[in-house]
């Protein structure tokens, strides 16, 4: 990881902008979901949140009812930025 300084402005309405160079490192995307807490030295943390997606069982045959489940709970989980 790198140690670039960037300085961000706090808006009117408490938000900041995530720089450029920090998203693309990270992998941040729109709808992404981020951990924000404080530290013990009084610091602003933000974390990605990284989603663990369960894995099929091999070699079992899926229904055409749980595939079609399987794709609108992917579908909704995508639309709502991953958080889980």
């Amino acid at each position: 990881m790198f140690a670039a300084v960037n300085k961000v402005k706090v808006t009117r309405s408490f938000r900041v902008t995530i720089p450029r160079e920090v998203r693309e490192a990270l992998g941040i995307r729109v709808g992404d979901y981020l951990s924000v807490y404080v530290d013990e030295k009084g610091r602003i943390i933000m974390e990605k949140v990284r989603t663990v997606r369960k894995t099929l069982r091999s070699g079992r045959p899926l229904t055409p009812e749980e595939i079609d489940e399987l794709i609108a709970k992917g579908l909704g989980e995508s639309v709502a930025g991953g958080g889980g």
